[in-house]
């Protein structure tokens, strides 16, 4: 400098100032790199663990589905893996860094002078004690901060898709108090984390002050009696001011590391769920029979039997229609078929192979399922008919809408098979949601069909389209029908009637009106009521067998 300055050299104030600015260049630079890459190698881990929670949630059973809600998993996906990214981003860097610089200007300063060195460091283990006491609270919150916004997606995702009715019962301001208050809920837990992590600045602060006071107690000591110099021992404080600074970023990232734990492991509690678990026998088509032997089934912390000691043969080509009282086990019962559930007792035959032992995927390509549920996605008219057999040609695809009856109304649509239908088909009517789903059914081409509840929540016009449909579609099936009209029942081979989970009634509609039993109550209790509606209308229609 006295070089620049005394000797006022031009080249020497270039050099000077071409090293500065080649050193803060340098130094953007590299900071440019390590934050890229940390953030970069964050952001990759992040994709890689949503892409591998979102395939396991897939493949996990349906025990698993329904007992979490759709915000929950949601939020797995979503919220818990971005807090990962921030974890890995940020918290790892700091700890690699910051506890780098730690150990080596701790190593500097024992170079100088070991005992103030010692002096000065001795608080640090008690403080990095009390941090950690202070992360594992913080891991408890971070927990619960977590299970809040879980709450809270679930909210917003059952408010949008249930808007329709918020609206037609005026709720929107009960709602908006609903979500303020999980809000409010989560704004606590979020703020008992921020004075945990203020609590742990606050104690480094505190223990770097009585190190440092130490240091000056001690050294000045050893300055009055001139141990030391006064520059050695000023030059040495210098560097234990350096210390604390990175030792309080290195708190700072313990603190966050446990927060980060709390997602870390619900991902892994998703993770350790285990799969459906399939067997390996290739079944490729359906020749004889079904048989359901001695079949009982609990759902999970429910103490009654959902269905109890279920005995039943379907020859190939029956259609076999299942009816009874809301609770019946109808459902259940057929959910078992694909596999859905595993029977708590008793096994389920398909041409005499335990379907145990098959393939799940070879399983569920023999079956077709139209319910009353429609599930439709927000894509094109073609991609929903053919998420069946997405390799299917356009005449195929058109000629499974022709049997649905869907053919026409989708023409009139604005871009006829190329129009996108809305999250869940919410811009077509529910006939024509039914109408869809059953020309995915009819593309698949699949020997076994389960028809649950299908024209239930429709109107009389849309169900005698639906109806023409269904014909089409279980024609040379084989078929387990719920909740259908009285003309789809009595079609049917055999009526089994269901009560408290257990086969009370079998036969044909004739043979079971002549029993007088629980059917012909069944019976008569909705042709009068389908009567008196006729009366009340001035209009006809076939009274319906429902659950």
């Amino acid at each position: 400098m006295d070089k620049v300055f005394v000797e006022k050299s031009a080249t020497s104030i270039m050099l000077v100032s071409i090293a500065i600015m080649a050193a803060f260049s340098g130094r953007g630079i590299f900071e440019f790199f390590q934050s890229y890459l940390m953030t970069s190698a964050g952001a990759k881990v992040v994709r890689d663990i949503r892409n591998k929670i979102y395939r396991h949630m897939l493949y996990l059973p349906m025990s698993f589905i329904h007992k979490d809600s759709t915000g929950a998993m949601v939020s797995r996906v979503l919220n818990d893996a971005g807090a990962v990214q921030a974890l890995l981003a940020y918290t790892v860097k700091d700890l690699l860094v910051e506890g780098t610089t730690v150990v080596v200007l701790i190593c500097v300063a024992m170079v100088r002078r070991w005992d103030l060195t010692l002096i000065s460091i001795l608080v640090l283990p008690v403080a990095f004690y009390f941090v950690g006491r202070l992360g594992k609270r913080l891991k408890k919150v971070s927990h619960r901060t977590q299970e809040k916004v879980s709450m809270l997606t679930e909210t917003i995702t059952e408010s949008f898709m249930g808007n329709k009715m918020i609206k037609s019962f005026c709720r929107e301001e009960d709602e908006s108090v609903r979500f303020r208050d999980k809000n409010q809920d989560f704004y606590r837990e979020l703020m008992r984390s921020i004075r945990i992590n203020e609590a742990s600045s606050l104690l480094m602060e505190f223990v770097g002050g009585v190190g440092i006071g130490f240091v000056v107690w001690y050294g000045g000591s050893l300055v009055i009696q001139r141990t030391i110099t006064p520059g050695d021992f000023f030059s040495f404080l210098a560097a234990i001011f350096m210390i604390y600074t990175p030792a309080k970023r290195l708190a700072a990232a313990q603190n966050a590391l446990q927060q980060g734990r709390a997602p870390l492991e619900r991902i892994e509690k998703v993770l350790a769920e285990e799969k459906e678990t399939g067997g390996t026998v290739p079944l490729e088509r359906f020749e004889r029979e079904i048989v359901i032997d001695n079949v009982s089934f609990r759902y999970d912390g429910t103490d009654d039997d959902a269905l109890n000691g279920i005995t039943l043969k379907v020859k190939k080509g029956e259609i076999i229609a299942l009816v009874g009282r809301s609770g019946a086990g109808k459902t259940t019962l057929v959910d078992l078929i694909p596999r859905f559930y595993l029977p708590s007792e008793g096994k389920i035959f398909l041409d005499d192979l335990d379907i145990s032992t098959v393939s799940l995927r070879a399983l569920r390509s023999l079956i077709g399922l139209v319910s009353q549920d429609v599930i439709l996605f927000n894509d094109t008219v073609r991609a929903n008919i053919a998420y069946a057999n997405p390799g299917a040609s356009e005449q195929d695809i058109v000629g499974a809408a022709r049997a649905a009856y869907a053919h026409d109304f989708i023409l009139e649509l604005p871009n006829g098979y190329n129009t996108i239908i809305g999250e869940r088909g919410v811009r077509l009517s529910g006939g024509q949601k039914q109408r869809l789903s059953i020309a995915r059914a009819i593309l698949k081409n699949p020997p076994i069909l389960i028809l649950d509840e299908a024209t239930s929540a429709l109107d009389t016009a849309s169900e005698m389209m639906v109806q023409g449909a269904l014909e089409n579609l279980m024609n040379d099936r084989t078929a387990f029908v719920i909740a259908h009209r009285l003309s789809t029942v009595r079609r049917a081979s055999r009526i089994i009637v269901l009560d408290k989970g257990k086969v009370v009634e079998s036969g044909t509609h004739e043979e079971l009106l002549a029993s007088h039993g629980v059917y012909e109550k069944l019976y008569h209790l909705q042709f009068d009521d389908a009567r008196a509606g006729q009366i009340m209308n001035g209009s006809a229609a076939s009274p319906e067998l429902s659950v």
